[in-house]
């Protein structure tokens, strides 16, 4: 009963080997296209990039509006741009409209659209990192959940090969029936946690396959096992960076910056307003024609004194949004130094954990294989075998787990940044 299930797992765990792989660069340049979050920071730099270019033409450029119509009556009448009787009518108009004074708020619009533009930049940078971020620990997942497999796997093949010893102890009278039970519980139990592992790695494939647009799910390949190395700069060195050029920080005091030009917008209407408008209309009874025309040029000065407290009210907001956006940033640059020590203080808290997990693992090595020789010679009981057995499978999976969340804790560090700590990163 047991070689069938064991066969059935290890055919399950074999369907790996047809499924497409992916490196991590290859990964995070396929997530990056396919990311819905990603696309949508890249929408709002484009519509911010328009924004821009409107505030910036209508600081020197009129609006032009060209409009034109045919009319044609049931009798005749009276042609103003041909001076007599016609059944039909066209009128051309082209008009130029150009504000000269709006009390600064063509500047302050400019500003305003200069701040979010570099606000949609910074967000665009901050969704690239979080959708690296995202995508290394799909990928990570599954190099973990590979590793994790082969941890079981091994488990249960110490757990036959210790039943197989057992039996036959058991079979001389040098240990006693319980011996074999104990060890046959231990198998079941393996194979109930390579059942969970293979079941995770599947899901995990899947998960990875659909960040990069693969259906069906994808492998990952496998990355050194070299070391975690040194950050190449210190924890004040990180705060500063994070305060200069992290893209949250950025964001925050563009929409900050943003703001401040929304409230001197809504100052602006405190002050008269000066529009300079052209006309010329032309009139016929047939398009593309020569009839009367007649041009107009009006200077117009208006002075707003009360609109039933829209104003006011518009500018409140304005100034409440303002309040918020600064309370914001100055909470955020706050809680800078403690945010940036915990991410940098995660890697090397994983850094030095794969370290002594490392070491652990070569402890539990050498005294599982020393309870082994001892239970065979009879010099120790089962569940002192046990115990070195299941203290070896835990020194594995910690490995396992320490390397691949130091991985993790230096992208989210690197997504708090909005920059690569090691030039190799993506290609090794």
């Amino acid at each position: 009963m047991i070689a069938p299930l064991l066969l059935l797992l290890a055919g399950a765990g074999a369907s790996g080997d047809s499924l497409p792989c992916v490196t991590l660069t290859e990964a995070l340049q396929r997530a990056a296209r396919l990311d819905p979050n990603y696309v949508r920071a890249l929408g709002v730099v484009d519509n911010a990039a328009w924004a821009r270019r409107a505030a910036l033409t209508a600081l020197v450029l009129p609006s032009l509006t060209l409009s034109t119509d045919y009319t044609e009556f049931t009798v005749q009448q009276f042609n103003v741009g041909i001076g007599a009787q016609a059944k039909t009518s066209a009128t051309a108009r082209l008009d130029a409209r150009f504000e000269l004074f709006t009390g600064l708020r063509k500047l302050s619009d400019l500003s305003r659209t200069n701040a979010d533009l570099e606000g949609a930049q910074a967000g665009e940078v901050q969704q690239r990192y979080l959708t690296a971020l995202a995508t290394e620990a799909a990928y990570y997942a599954v190099l973990s959940g590979r590793e994790l497999l082969d941890v079981a796997r091994d488990r249960v093949r110490r757990a036959e090969e210790q039943l197989v010893v057992a039996r036959a102890r058991v079979v001389s009278g040098a240990a006693v029936q319980t011996d074999s039970l104990q060890l046959l519980l231990e198998l079941d139990r393996a194979q109930i946690e390579l059942l969970h592992e293979e079941s995770g790695l599947r899901v995990a494939r899947l998960q990875l396959g659909r960040r990069v647009g693969t259906p069906h799910g994808v492998d990952a390949v496998a990355l050194d096992t070299a070391r975690a190395r040194d950050l190449p700069i210190s924890l004040p060195e990180a705060v500063g960076l994070a305060l200069e050029q992290g893209p949250e920080f950025r964001v925050a005091r563009a929409n900050e910056r943003s703001a401040e030009a929304a409230l001197h917008s809504r100052r602006a209407s405190y002050f008269p307003q000066a529009v300079l408008t052209a006309s010329t209309v032309g009139f016929g009874d047939k398009y593309l024609t020569r009839g009367l025309s007649r041009s107009s040029l009006t200077f117009t000065l208006s002075f707003p004194i009360w609109d039933n407290a829209q104003r006011e009210l518009a500018y409140t907001r304005a100034r409440t949004a303002r309040d918020l956006a600064q309370a914001t940033r100055e909470d955020l640059e706050r809680s800078a130094e403690a945010d940036v020590t915990e991410a940098y203080e995660a890697y090397q808290t994983a850094r030095a954990t794969a370290d002594f997990s490392a070491q652990g693992l070569v402890v539990a090595q050498e005294n599982f294989r020393v309870q082994q020789a001892r239970y065979r010679a009879g010099a120790s009981t089962i569940l002192d075998l046990l115990d070195a057995q299941s203290g070896l499978t835990e020194a594995q999976a910690e490995l396992v787990q320490a390397r691949y969340s130091a991985r993790l804790a230096l992208a989210g560090l690197e997504a708090m940044l909005g920059r690569r700590l090691f030039s190799d990163k993506e290609s090794s």
